[in-house]
């Protein structure tokens, strides 16, 4: 195999941040190419526990975050479940957020230059054409994004308006002390409030192929009301986030001679959730290790053991999620209902929240739940 020496990053984000800052650290030259540094990327922001426990830096003093212990669920005949996290939800600016991360690389040996990639080959050795000129290296990371455009050999997959989600929303002058998440019926997505360390992140997200903008705009601004959140100040947002439909699953090429995509670019987002920022942590985590051990074809496998298996089974439960029924109600309204009078459930919710509860096992742990109650 030819040598990895010179790894060049499309995409300063969490995705390829961390594998700029791995890599540096393990000694190769890592050129990462970033047009917008700490750029504010449009969404809640929220960083799971379980994230935290695996990157305990993101809890660094000098990140500017919110961490939040009290959550409230909205179903969508208005009624409420309100409680407690036992281990908080942290919430930062992705302003601040990536540009720490950017910073942890840099500090680690690799080179940040701000310029956008336009054009990408692979053949032998890798050459990119930039916004600041031409670059050659020995591997590219592609970690653009969702709105990912280079196109390498093998590489013609790119995710169609059925693997995708809209979000809009504002960035609102305001404060808050809990995190509020709505759902509403025959509506494959959510609103949300995530109060951050100075303003409140509120937006809604829904599958691109069903719900259009005016749509997403008109519930957003209902859901606004009802919560009493004025707009006064408010700086609007609008975004694509990958949701892969559960055939994407198959179909999906993280990588081939030369070049491997991660985070968003991989499409590696819960689908549910849209929660993408421990996947891309994760993914650039275990492409600098694929590379560091000289196997960058590893680097598939290595990700579907960790949590691609997780992601596909969640785009199998999704639809049932959003648009399933249960005993002549909605999925989510049986659930919120269920988080308001069950002590059992709200521990489930809790769990999820923490994402200490996998998709996986989610099955048999509401098998085990509703069986006593059966009997």
């Amino acid at each position: 195999m030819a040598s990895l020496n010179s790894i060049l990053i499309a995409g300063g984000g969490p995705a390829g941040a961390l594998a700029g800052e791995r890599l540096a650290r393990a000694g190769f030259s890592v050129t990462l190419f970033e047009e917008r540094r700490g750029w504010e990327k449009p969404c809640g922001g929220g960083v799971t526990w379980k994230t935290l426990e695996r990157y305990p830096f993101l809890l660094d003093g000098t990140l500017e975050k919110k961490l939040i212990r009290r959550a409230e669920l909205i179903a969508p005949s208005g009624r409420r479940a309100v409680f407690d996290l036992t281990r908080p939800l942290a919430l930062y600016s992705r302003a601040a957020l990536n540009d720490f991360l950017l910073r942890r690389a840099e500090a680690a040996g690799a080179r940040v230059v701000p310029a956008r990639v336009t054009a990408a080959t692979a053949n032998g050795a890798v050459r990119l054409r930039t916004t600041q000129g031409e670059f050659a290296g020995d591997f590219l990371v592609i970690a653009t994004g969702a709105r990912n455009a280079l196109a390498l050999p093998g590489d013609s997959w790119r995710p169609g308006q059925r693997d995708l989600e809209l979000t809009f929303g504002y960035y609102l002058p305001d404060e808050d002390d809990r995190l509020r998440v709505q759902f509403l019926d025959n509506f494959e997505g959510y609103l949300w409030s995530f109060p951050r360390a100075d303003h409140l992140a509120v937006g809604v997200c829904a599958r691109m192929s069903r719900h259009p903008s005016a749509e997403l705009k008109e519930k957003l601004h209902r859901f606004l009301a009802a919560e009493d959140i004025p707009l006064t100040g408010g700086t609007a947002y609008s975004h694509l986030l990958p949701a892969l439909e559960r055939d994407s699953w198959k179909h999906l090429p993280l990588g081939g001679p030369g070049w491997a995509r991660a985070g968003d670019a991989a499409g590696l987002v819960d689908p549910i959730t849209g929660e993408g920022i421990y996947y891309a942590l994760r993914s650039g985590e275990l492409l600098a290790e694929a590379l560091e051990a000289g196997r960058p074809e590893n680097y598939p496998a290595l990700v579907e053991k960790d949590f691609a298996r997780e992601l596909g089974c969640a785009a199998r439960w999704q639809p049932t999620f959003y648009r399933g029924r249960w005993l002549g109600q909605s999925t989510t309204e049986r659930m919120i209902a269920a988080a308001g009078r069950s002590r059992r459930f709200r521990r489930l919710v809790d769990d999820l929240f923490a994402g200490s509860q996998g998709y996986r096992g989610l099955k048999w742990r509401l098998v085990g739940m509703l069986l006593p109650s059966l009997a």
